[in-house]
């Protein structure tokens, strides 16, 4: 004869495996292992940052969220063009911004444009025009030179300069 499933049976039987699993104790250790893991990154290696203002534009819209590796510099230190997010009061006020000078070297802007150590910075993400102009500027050991991608405004008026490598919390991965 064949089986008939009763209201609450084999269908809640089978509902159930899926929803708790075959073992609710191993289960319940999986959700809270997940949760801990998830708070430990959500915390502690991906930090969430909303781009709050125009300088990063039009590489990143204002008011775009995007998460900074805090592992990023783990094996190598910062390097040019890489997008950055810069502790300003602990760990959740920071800058994004892209690092266009290294340790060591000497920065200036001739024509809007960066100059490193004599040599034009070749800089593809620029889409606006800047007219800037700097005298030479030489990057101390352990600084690293720090600018948005909008360099449309005034040189005084944007956010930018020297950032000592512990200020730069990681990399900017979205």
């Amino acid at each position: 004869m064949g089986m008939v499933a009763t209201e609450g049976g084999a269908d809640a039987g089978w509902v159930r495996r899926i929803v708790i699993g075959r073992n609710p104790r191993f289960t319940l250790l999986r959700v809270a292992i997940w949760v801990i893991g998830l708070f430990l990154i959500s915390r502690y290696v991906l930090l969430p940052v909303r781009v709050d203002g125009v300088s990063m534009l039009p590489t990143y819209r204002e008011r775009g969220v995007n998460l900074v590796s805090r592992l990023a510099y783990l094996f190598h230190p910062p390097r040019r063009g890489d997008v950055v997010g810069i502790k300003l009061a602990g760990a959740h006020v920071m800058l994004m911004k892209r690092i266009i000078a290294l340790p060591g070297e000497t920065l200036e802007f001739r024509e809007g444009r960066a100059v490193i150590n004599g040599e034009v910075l070749p800089e593809p993400y620029l889409k606006l025009p800047c007219n800037w102009e700097t005298p030479p500027l030489k990057i101390e050991p352990g600084e690293y030179y720090v600018v948005g991608d909008n360099r449309s405004m005034d040189f005084h008026l944007h956010t930018q300069g020297r950032a000592w490598r512990n200020q730069i919390i990681g990399k900017v991965l979205l």
